[in-house]
């Protein structure tokens, strides 16, 4: 990704939500722009779907999901065991001791990275550790973790095992049945983490 576009897919997003942020409260960042840029523009904030799915099938306890969409989202549909934070009360004192500790790897996630990416942003420059984004979010974990689709004949071996290993973990978290209702969206039957305690939908739209 060009420097453009990571500033304006990274920093922009997060001066519109400094814009909201208490006074007192943006006292306490600790990194600069360009900092954050850096860091960002590396990926260090993202944890792989398959080593989220490899944690849960493992049942690591280390591992805390949090959904940062609004609370309709959530109630929705979340992957299992999931806390509800969302982005607009990420800043909440409330969830201070949940977002800065570190006894856990707390990973973010959305529908898709953005909002996920702009709740690591605020984090990160408050100086909170371990908290990480689910790369590709929701929408990836559907299609490709939960549902995945077998590699062609000519794929390398490298392909073939990634397959066998989302299809394995698929089964193990009860996701790898996906069931299409009528007039609505693909739903996940229930099961283990990380398929949601509710409805059952599969998620839309990219933030």
């Amino acid at each position: 990704m060009k420097p453009l576009k990571l500033l304006a897919f990274f920093i922009i997003p997060l001066g519109i939500i400094i814009a909201a942020v208490p006074p007192d409260r943006v006292r306490h960042f600790r990194l600069t722009a360009d900092e954050l840029l850096q860091e960002a523009g590396a990926g260090v904030q993202f944890v792989s779907p398959d080593a989220v799915a490899d944690m849960l099938v493992q049942k690591d306890p280390s591992l805390r999901l949090i959904d940062v969409r609004t609370p309709e989202e959530y109630d929705s549909f979340h992957m299992e065991n999931a806390i509800n934070i969302p982005l607009s009360s990420l800043l909440s004192d409330e969830y201070t001791d949940i977002l800065n500790q570190d006894a856990y790897m707390n990973i973010f996630y959305s529908n898709g990275s953005v909002y996920a990416n702009q709740a690591w942003m605020i984090t990160r420059q408050l100086g909170y550790e371990n908290n990480f984004v689910l790369e590709g979010g929701l929408n990836y974990w559907f299609g490709n973790i939960l549902s995945p689709q077998a590699p062609s004949q000519t794929s390398p071996n490298e392909e073939f095992a990634k397959y066998d290993f989302r299809k394995s973990a698929a089964a193990a978290l009860g996701g790898g049945n996906i069931v299409t209702t009528e007039g609505s969206a693909t739903a996940v039957r229930a099961a283990k983490p990380p398929v949601t305690s509710k409805a059952k939908k599969k998620p839309s739209g990219g933030c």
